[in-house]
């Protein structure tokens, strides 16, 4: 009796009218969860991986079966009900750009913020992948468990853009556990990730992202993936199309793909060396 996101349960009365100002009769859809409506939105398929990129990332993917139980737990996967009856969300979070962030606070604050993450981009950038042994634990965020946030490798000539840089490798390394997880999980293998939010501006990121993954990062112009969701759904709750599969064929969403580079191979080399 619950139903779907998109289910049309009943229309607008007079009375909801003078108080709402919609007119009478339009149709009343039923709602649901954000993280339905933005890999919805995102027009990804079973078994394709989105990335919500920003201040916490969020890895999600949809699956028509999932495994619950401490394993699962003790990774922090969490299982929500997708839009389509039988399919479900599974997905993990983590800090991402708020790291980012306290670093450019920290280092950069001397740079204004609407030059500073170009500048920490560029710096980064110039930066040979393993960020001359320069190690983070990204786990920042004082987790229940005690652990703390560490940063490793340290010298006297250490510079703000291998800090940086170091920080974006281990977030990757942090994509790459999630994906994993995500993977085991749900009993598939991602063939790309669908990144989406502010984070997906960040080309270093998402390309050092491809090449610790070893797998493609899409990019798509479509930035409000939560809004789009919603009104996929009710869209096709009014019969405006037959169902979600034809609304998501029905928008354009630009994909650009960044694919893993040569620096690929020298991250694996440098993961043989570094526990994940």
């Amino acid at each position: 009796p619950f139903g779907y996101p998109g289910d049309v349960v009943g229309k607008i009365t007079d009375k909801a009218s003078q108080e709402t100002g919609i007119p009478k009769g339009v149709s009343v859809c039923l709602s649901g969860h954000d993280t339905q409506f933005a890999v919805l939105g995102s027009g990804a398929g079973l078994h394709e991986p989105i990335l919500s990129s920003g201040t916490w990332e969020i890895l999600m993917s949809r699956s028509d079966g999932y495994s619950s139980g401490n394993q699962q737990f003790d990774l922090g996967i969490t299982t929500e009900f997708d839009t389509i009856k039988g399919w479900y969300n599974i997905g993990v979070n983590y800090l991402a750009s708020g790291l980012l962030e306290w670093i450019g606070e920290m280092f950069y604050h001397n740079i204004p913020k609407e030059d500073r993450y170009d500048i920490m981009m560029q710096e980064a950038a110039q930066i040979a992948p393993g960020a001359n042994r320069v190690v983070v634990n990204p786990k920042f965020y004082s987790p229940a468990d005690g652990s703390n946030g560490v940063i490793s490798g340290l010298t006297l000539s250490t510079t703000r853009g291998e800090i940086y840089r170091a920080c974006l490798e281990a977030l990757a390394l942090r994509l790459k556990s999630a994906l994993r997880s995500l993977e085991s999980a749900a009993g598939f293998r991602a063939k790309k990730i669908i990144c989406v939010g502010g984070g997906s501006k960040n080309m270093l990121w998402n390309q050092i992202k491809a090449d610790i993954c070893d797998i493609p990062i899409q990019l798509i112009s479509q930035k409000e993936t939560t809004v789009l969701g919603s009104a996929i759904c009710t869209f096709t709750g009014v019969g405006y199309y037959k169902n979600l599969e034809e609304a998501q064929s029905a928008i354009d969403y630009g994909s650009n793909l960044v694919h893993p580079s040569s620096y690929q191979k020298i991250y694996q080399e440098i993961l043989t060396t570094i526990k994940e």
